[in-house]
């Protein structure tokens, strides 16, 4: 009898101490699993965070290759006429070589008029181009002034040669046309410059928003990498309190009904478990399914 009596006692004793343990892992467990859910909500913000920004980085690339196309299709205006002035410009040097040919013949002497016309465009070209300090300018302006009036006196002195005359009126119409073309190539070559720079500022912009999108990832795998490490303690700590209940299912049984109930318990803790995977998100194989119609768990 007093053996009987100091089973009883150990018996108590042993229930109480695994209950007691059972209790501090389940209020483990919750911690486990409530950390769990917010790293993971923590995760899925982060790669709700990444997706938009990896978005926003397509469609900046789609924007800036548009800008590219654009500024191409100005380039190639821009050769297209670039070719037309060239060929005009072509013309007017054929006329104005004519022009120098009757101007020797006749020993009109000084700068061909060609050659004052060349030089007054450089001038020209550079006045509106470089960067002058005041006095270069006034030194340049002065220089055109004296080359254009010079301009205007060869060009008199050889009108009065009517074959001149009229190969100089028609270099004049020539050059215009040649001006006209290259107003056209200057405008298209501007809003080429304009979509190139656009291009290179688009795809700064895509090449910032695309790190901001990578340091989102990084933070997505830090945070999921933790959830994970949180479940899985989670899941050991399901473990313990399974085979502290078959323990306890064995002192106070102790015969087949008892682990009978021990391994119908068992089953329905796994189900518990694969439920509590598929509410976080995972994903249920057919063994799982089965699992799960075999606990009772689904009716």
């Amino acid at each position: 009898m007093p053996a009987l009596l100091l089973d009883r006692e150990d018996k108590k004793e042993m229930l109480k101490e695994l209950n007691e343990k059972k209790t501090e892992l389940k209020k483990q467990s919750e911690e486990y699993k409530t950390k769990r859910n917010e790293l993971n909500a923590e995760a899925s913000s982060l790669a709700a965070k990444r997706n938009e920004l990896n978005k926003k980085t397509k469609d900046l690339i789609n924007e800036a290759q548009d800008y590219k196309k654009l500024r191409d299709e100005n380039n190639d205006k821009v050769q297209e006429y670039k070719t037309l002035r060239d060929e005009v410009n072509s013309k007017a040097n054929e006329i104005f070589a004519q022009i120098d040919q009757i101007r020797n013949v006749n020993n009109l002497g000084g700068p061909s008029i060609k050659d004052i016309r060349k030089e007054i465009d450089r001038l020209e070209f550079t006045q509106q181009t470089e960067v002058l300090t005041t006095s270069k300018e006034r030194e340049l302006v002065n220089r055109i002034t004296e080359l254009q009036k010079l301009y205007v006196a060869k060009k008199e002195q050889l009108e009065s040669n009517q074959e001149l005359k009229d190969l100089l009126n028609e270099a004049q119409t020539v050059r215009d046309e040649a001006s006209e073309h290259h107003k056209v190539l200057s405008e298209y070559a501007q809003q080429a410059q304009e979509y190139h720079d656009k291009m290179i500022t688009t795809f700064k912009e895509a090449d910032k928003v695309r790190a901001d999108s990578d340091a989102a990832h990084k933070e997505f795998v830090k945070f999921q990498e933790s959830a994970d490490e949180q479940h899985k303690l989670f899941i050991s700590a399901q473990k313990e309190i399974r085979d502290i209940d078959k323990e306890i299912r064995k002192i106070k049984k102790g015969d087949v009904d008892g682990r009978k109930e021990a391994a119908k318990a068992d089953a329905r803790k796994d189900a518990e478990d694969i439920f509590d995977k598929f509410k976080s998100g995972g994903k249920l194989t057919t063994e799982n399914l089965m699992a799960l119609q075999r606990s009772g768990f689904l009716k």
